[in-house]
């Protein structure tokens, strides 16, 4: 599969980015502010066209928590499975997510599902209510709140053209990711070493700068990829709060009464959001910011090769 064929836009994120091009191209001849701006609201649209699967599912786990009936024959929790396999299917459908992508979701599913078995039973959080589907207390609905993390790191990829400087291997990406992954489970037994692994996140992306553009013919803006970390953190951060007041599930200081998840969880998102990109690069590659010649033609350099 050449690299033309990894990054191509599904029919609607064509269209979106017909869109963004028109809204775009009205820049020359406006004040600088003006364009900024607009390039602004144009960057928030295509961000929350990434967002799409996990909108969806807050949907979701708010209207249930508003509107469900009581006494209903089928369980919130089961109902809300049922909805996120909807979900799921009506964008393969309709051709909004490729098959490709698929398999980076599932395997979120899988890493996130594996995730919350642990954590339930240790108790550093609990799901409420029953239902049919359900594993060692664990609603099976979960598994599709990590996979609205996947999908929204694949589609970013694709609408915002991303590439990279200084990215680093991606063999010691993946080291560190499993060092994180494995703290998840081990620090309930040994000593935690996220703070050791946060400096290690840190050192090994310091100098990474991550290049995107709004549309193919504008100019390319740039962002250290740290930042874009602690951004997509803080907004899963929000949509947890969003989730645990909808009672998707509770921390113990929120059994008296629903309050904000404490801001410490940030560190714990920061961290996740490597595991998310190293998951995610494995299928899409980073591509640098300048390479070689290719015979796939200028704008669509080949991937980094690590």
């Amino acid at each position: 599969m050449t690299s033309g064929q990894q990054w191509a836009l599904t029919s609607v994120e064509q269209r979106l980015d017909t869109w963004a091009h028109r809204r775009l191209e009205s820049l020359s001849g406006r004040g600088r502010v003006r364009g900024y701006l607009l390039e602004f609201a144009v960057f928030t649209v295509k961000q929350a066209w990434a967002c799409i699967f996990g909108a969806l599912m807050l949907a979701l786990l708010l209207g249930t928590h508003l509107w469900y009936p009581e006494g209903a024959a089928l369980s919130r929790s089961d109902a809300l499975v049922v909805g996120a396999v909807a979900i799921q299917v009506l964008m393969l459908l309709t051709k909004l997510e490729s098959g490709r992508e698929l398999w980076v979701i599932v395997l979120f599913h899988l890493v996130g599902t594996a995730m919350e078995l642990f954590k339930t039973a240790v108790g550093s959080w609990h799901y409420g209510g029953d239902g049919l589907f359900w594993i060692a207390g664990v609603p099976l609905y979960t598994g599709f709140m990590y996979a609205a993390v996947g999908s929204y790191m694949v589609r970013v990829f694709r609408l915002f053209d991303l590439r990279f400087d200084h990215y680093p291997p991606r063999w010691a990406t993946a080291l560190l990711a499993v060092a994180i992954y494995a703290n998840f489970f081990g620090h309930h037994y040994v000593v935690d070493l996220r703070w050791v692994l946060l400096v290690l996140v840190v050192a090994l992306n310091i100098r990474c700068v991550m290049h995107f553009r709004n549309h193919r013919s504008q100019p390319w803006r740039r962002m250290p990829i740290l930042a874009s970390f602690l951004g997509v953190a803080f907004f899963i951060w929000v949509a947890e709060n969003i989730a645990t007041f909808a009672g998707a599930w509770i921390y113990p200081n929120q059994a008296e009464g629903w309050e904000l998840v404490p801001l410490s969880k940030l560190v714990a998102w920061f961290l996740l959001m490597n595991i998310s990109v190293v998951l995610v690069t494995f299928v899409y590659r980073p591509r640098p910011m300048k390479a070689p010649e290719s015979s796939e033609g200028p704008g669509d350099p080949a991937p980094l090769s690590r």
